[in-house]
């Protein structure tokens, strides 16, 4: 064979064009999914005055949600500008894409020790005008645990850290490390904001990072007492 009408190798430009191509197709998909599925919940929403309080004010916020708790978190913060911290993984691309397609903003980074360059992207889209979003746990776990970063973002920008969890009347628990909730279409969801956290210049990360857990496991508890018995403020 002639070499210059060979294929080129997979692993060349032809086959960057084609992972890249996938990638964008799947972040299509997955954002209308997301919106489908968004529109057919019944969402109801416990303690989020004080988010809308601070949001109508102009006042910046973190949001702070286990991984498992990713896919409907776009409904619990509603319209305005935020950026969330995506980690470099390659499941990385493909969740930035699926989240710029709903209208929000990514930083790719991490959430554990040593992940410099995320946490100052971040500060940066702070100062102009960004509230933040992390999966304190992300983007591999331990489950449940909180990695230092969205406590380090919260007391060298002073914005305050707003716990949220969810749980559904009805989902699937999917068997990857996080559990990762998917509720099933037409069920009923219920978001819990937790008090929302401040931590000052200088402040213990370890304490902060077991409050911010408490908070968090105390959210998630109570959105799925709440989901098992029905009740509070819904909306289609």
């Amino acid at each position: 064979m002639d070499p210059a009408s060979a294929p080129a190798p997979s692993g060349g430009a032809d086959g960057r064009v084609a992972a890249d191509r996938k990638v964008a197709a799947g972040a299509l998909l997955a954002a209308w999914l997301i919106r489908a599925l968004g529109a057919s919940v019944r969402k109801h929403h416990h303690g989020d005055a004080e988010l809308r309080r601070r949001k109508a004010a102009g006042e910046r916020v973190i949001l702070a949600f286990w991984h498992r708790h990713l896919l409907l978190m776009p409904f619990a913060y509603g319209q305005g500008r935020i950026t969330v911290l995506i980690s470099l993984h390659r499941d990385g691309e493909l969740i930035a894409r699926t989240v710029a397609r709903l209208g929000i903003d990514s930083t790719r980074g991490s959430t554990s020790r040593g992940a410099v360059a995320g946490v100052r992207q971040l500060l940066r889209k702070g100062r102009r005008g960004f509230d933040l979003a992390f999966t304190p746990d992300g983007p591999r776990g331990p489950a449940a645990e909180v990695q230092p970063g969205v406590v380090v973002a919260a007391a060298l920008t002073g914005f305050p850290i707003q716990p949220i969890a969810y749980a559904a009347s009805r989902c699937r628990r999917l068997a990857s490390w996080d559990r990762f909730i998917v509720p099933w279409p037409f069920s009923t969801v219920h978001f819990v904001y937790a008090e929302p956290l401040s931590v000052p210049r200088g402040g213990d990360v370890e304490t902060h990072a077991g409050l911010l857990k408490a908070r968090l496991d105390a959210a998630e508890a109570e959105a799925e007492r709440l989901a098992s018995r029905g009740g509070g403020r819904g909306e289609p």
